[in-house]
């Protein structure tokens, strides 16, 4: 029955905690017998039962309570199969939704070796506009995860032909998530490749694709800057931070002494 599996898959994060926290009691508890149960569910037939064991996956992932062998063994083969060419359309959506909202969990070998690869070959399926668009709007995550070597040399064209997509909304990603690719390149990147581009996409036909890209100069342009003198820095939730001079927070003007935050790419992306 669906909703018993659904409801099953919601208490998995706490049993997975609880078994944790009792580890010398229960060593292999989680490994043996929840965790197939999770990766089982990531292919069930019914969407509802799939959507509530990605969520539990994620939850996992985050309080960091599944292995390194078992992501690597285990969770990143389904996910590879679900997102290969022919796999039904539905599961592939779904797939390349978890794998970009893992890569930040992950770490930076997992990532390249594993998924880096899918993720490439998603940004150019000319089947599915949607898994484009998923990519496009979780680009900078992707770059944030693998670092500026293997952005600048497999991320960056593929970036480019997002940039130029025929679907609209696919230029408006890539337009609000620019400043958080930008950060990850050199800065001969940014000047000589990024900044023309960013050029096309603020001439854009479209007017949606414009407005998210003039949106996006302020930030984009502040990845030129020197975060030492400029105070300029990217937390680890995905925002541009700038922290004002310590003369001004002092002073008794009206000026706010708190950091001010402007919106990144992957914030703005919904």
């Amino acid at each position: 029955e669906p909703t018993v599996c659904t409801e099953l898959m919601e208490q998995i994060p706490p049993i997975a905690i609880f078994l944790q926290e009792s580890r010398p009691k229960f060593p292999t508890a989680f490994f043996e017998y929840l965790m197939p149960i999770v990766v089982r569910y990531l292919t069930d037939v019914n969407n509802q039962v799939r959507k509530a064991g990605q969520e539990a996956l994620l939850i996992l992932l985050e309080q960091d309570l599944v292995a390194q062998s078992d992501i690597e063994n285990k969770v990143c083969p389904i996910l590879l199969d679900l997102s290969a060419p022919d796999s039904d359309d539905e599961y592939k959506v779904e797939a390349v939704n978890i794998i970009c909202k893992m890569a930040s969990m992950l770490s930076r070998t997992t990532v390249e070796h594993m998924l880096l690869p899918r993720f490439c070959e998603l940004c150019s399926d000319g089947k599915l506009f949607q898994v484009r668009k998923i990519c496009a709007a979780n680009f900078g995550d992707i770059c944030n995860a693998v670092g500026q070597e293997a952005t600048e040399r497999l991320l960056i064209p593929k970036f480019f032909e997002l940039c130029s997509d025929s679907v609209w909304g696919m230029r408006k990603a890539c337009a609000e998530c620019f400043m958080a690719v930008s950060y990850t390149t050199s800065p001969e990147v940014r000047r000589s490749k990024l900044s023309p581009l960013f050029i096309s996409l603020i001439s854009d036909t479209c007017r949606w694709v414009r407005q998210a890209a003039f949106q996006s100069l302020g930030p984009f342009i502040s990845t030129f800057a020197n975060p030492s003198s400029a105070g300029l820095y990217i937390r680890e939730d995905g925002t541009l931070s700038i922290r004002p001079p310590a003369q001004d927070v002092n002073s008794n003007s009206c000026q706010p002494s708190n950091n001010i935050t402007v919106m990144s790419s992957s914030a703005n992306a919904a």
